[in-house]
């Protein structure tokens, strides 16, 4: 019986853990809001004890997840309507180097050390503060860096070279499924695709692991035994 309830118990947990997820969006915890990072934090006791100890009454556990699901709701949703009560519970980006000079008033506010804003710096590839125009430390605690003019890379813009469109390759057979659907889309069928996988010795559809195409018309083919991608031109 108790491997019974502990089974129950992971089942509906997950269910409302999935709904909370889906509350907060799809978002790294590193992009997270304090507010939401603390109420995973303390869902994953309430979980983890109920989960342990089957003595532990679950209702009450599920009933606490209820409620930090719905005050994160309500936070999140106050936040957004009322921007001066936002400012109260979330962190404003906060401006720490400014022309390649250090903004100290700021750095304490954030309590953020040199080493510790040097360490960002370098994880952005930028070794030298006095190639940065601006460092803003985000409400996530991560720090985004605007270089100055002479210090960003080139781009073919700036070099007026005229580039062509790339667009998103679009999957025709993912683990051996076809997604006729995209091949519809392409005015396209699986009797043309079983042509093009043939002229790269691929003779069943079971044999292809992956196949995208993109908007050049080049289809890309793994196959399922490993062996060498082939590309192949079509224009479509």
């Amino acid at each position: 019986m108790e491997y019974l309830k502990i089974t129950f118990r992971v089942v509906t947990i997950m269910a409302l853990l999935l709904f909370l997820v889906m509350v907060t969006g799809r978002r790294k915890i590193g992009e997270l809001p304090v507010f939401d990072f603390l109420t995973i934090i303390i869902v994953g006791n309430v979980v983890g004890a109920d989960i342990a100890d089957p003595e532990i009454p679950h209702m009450p556990t599920a009933y606490a997840i209820v409620l930090l699901i719905g005050l994160q709701y309500l936070l999140s949703h106050f936040t957004v309507k009322n921007r001066s009560f936002g400012k109260k519970v979330t962190f404003e980006p906060v401006i720490i180097i400014q022309n390649g000079q250090f903004i100290k008033q700021n750095m304490k506010k954030v309590r953020y050390s040199i080493e510790n804003i040097l360490m960002f710096l370098r994880e952005k590839g930028v070794f030298d503060i006095q190639d940065v125009e601006y460092a803003i430390v985000e409400d996530s605690g991560n720090i985004s860096v605007m270089k100055k003019p002479e210090a960003q890379s080139l781009t073919p813009n700036d070099m007026n070279i005229v580039t062509k469109y790339k667009g998103l390759k679009i999957p025709l057979v993912v683990d051996g499924e076809v997604y006729e659907d995209n091949l519809q889309k392409l005015n396209l069928d699986k009797k043309w695709l079983q042509q093009q996988l043939k002229l790269n010795n691929v003779n069943n559809l079971d044999d292809a692991f992956y196949v995208d195409i993109n908007t050049e018309g080049k289809l890309c083919i793994s196959k399922s035994d490993e062996s060498t991608d082939f590309i192949k031109d079509f224009i479509i």
